[in-house]
């Protein structure tokens, strides 16, 4: 029998379960509920849903819906830029996991955001009246109701809530998952993806897919990922409480093809993240080789010395988002190794291909079977077995 004040006596287990439970709701309406519907609209949720999210996120985070999508269609849009709400690739990886909630409150301050990027989200009486008039008020009801459930232990449970989502969406994947982990596409940014199973921050761990493809409900895309976000997603989907709208389309090949026809080249600019990421991949031999190459010139020549680290990732850019320093200081090393400039060379221009809006289809086509050919006639292997590669892809 509970003796107690409180209504409820647990074993010391019982509160940390209870603790994960609190905050894995919290994260689930976060991803599904904030990112993946309100900001990305990548899928519908039932009313009795979508209220429930909101209500939660109220007592659990405080967060206004407009702010939290309006705040992440700008990261997206304005990404790895000054203009990016909290990028560690401009503000530096400490900042950004120090004072990720800090950065995200600044933001949320700003009226010209709001209204340039929140427009689409939740403009009802509750949201006017209760929500964002008086986001702190539900704060204090979960503290009430923990401390009456669960005692003076109800009142760690709730400091736990409280920093969960500043830890885990302001500082992980703002910070880490734009600054560490691997990269299953090329993307425009430095996203990456932090470990390949997305549980503890909902799916949102895949953060290099999910730049990649912004606008897709699932966010793994090999077979070994797992985003627990989307089973959430699909069980809701299988009792009609969610429509998935849209997902990332998935790579096909016809193996047999020898040229590029139109299909080919609708399928390397639809898949282009795909396509750079492989070329990475694919060469990541040769780099490693040539890049031996220039450090051991440049230990040569002490006075030119440039950071191999730097040199990578470079390599790994679009020219158009190096500055004019940083792509002199490349231009120099890459005199150091004619095969590394050769395959630079040529990923710029295939780059360039899905970048040119003003030719037609035919030229753009004319222009990838010519890149095939230079490619293959390269005398690298590793890239005339990509290009081979890339003469297969096809549209479902």
């Amino acid at each position: 029998m509970n003796n107690n004040l409180w209504l409820i006596d647990l074993p010391w287990w019982g509160y940390i379960v209870v603790a994960l439970a609190f905050t894995h709701i919290t994260i689930a309406a976060v991803t599904i509920y904030l990112h993946r519907c309100q900001a990305h609209r990548a899928l519908e949720l039932h009313p009795i849903v979508s209220h429930f999210f909101r209500f939660w996120l109220w007592m659990s985070s405080g967060m206004v819906t407009k702010e939290w999508a309006a705040i992440h269609r700008k990261h997206h849009a304005k990404c790895e830029t000054e203009d990016d709400p909290h990028s560690p690739q401009v503000l530096g990886i400490q900042k950004v996991l120090r004072e990720g909630a800090e950065l995200y409150r600044a933001e949320a301050k700003n009226l010209e955001t709001l209204e340039k990027y929140g427009s689409g989200t939740p403009d009802d009486w509750m949201e006017r009246n209760v929500y964002t008039k008086h986001s702190g008020v539900g704060l204090r009801m979960m503290l009430i109701i923990n401390v009456v459930l669960f005692g003076p232990l109800g009142l760690t449970i709730w400091a736990v809530q409280m920093a969960w989502i500043p830890i885990t969406a302001a500082g992980v994947i703002n910070g880490i998952g734009h600054y560490w982990g691997y990269r299953n596409f090329a993307a425009d940014d430095a996203s990456t993806n932090i470990i390949p199973w997305g549980i503890l921050i909902g799916g949102e761990e895949l953060h290099n897919n999910h730049h990649s493809y912004a606008s897709s409900a699932k966010l793994s895309s090999k077979w070994y990922e797992f985003d627990i976000g989307w089973m959430y997603i699909r069980l809701m989907q299988m009792v009609s409480l969610a429509k998935v709208k849209k997902i990332a389309p998935k790579v096909h090949f016809d193996w047999a093809k020898t040229r590029c026809d139109l299909d080919t080249l609708q399928a390397v600019i639809t898949h282009r993240f795909d396509v750079m990421g492989k070329y990475g991949a694919m060469l990541k031999t040769a780099y490693k080789q040539e890049l031996d190459k220039i450090h051991h010139a440049y230990e040569q020549r002490s006075h030119e010395r440039v950071s191999i680290e730097r040199i990578k990732h470079w390599l790994h850019l679009d020219a158009i988002h190096l500055q004019d320093k940083e792509k002199q200081e490349l231009h120099n090393a890459l005199q150091h190794t004619h095969q590394l400039q050769k395959i630079y060379d040529l990923k710029q221009e295939l780059m360039a291909i899905w970048s040119r809006s003003t030719v037609t289809q035919e030229q753009l086509l004319k222009s990838l079977e010519d890149w095939c050919h230079r490619a293959e006639a390269s005398g690298i292997e590793a890239l005339e077995e990509f290009s081979r590669r890339l003469r297969c892809y096809k549209m479902a």
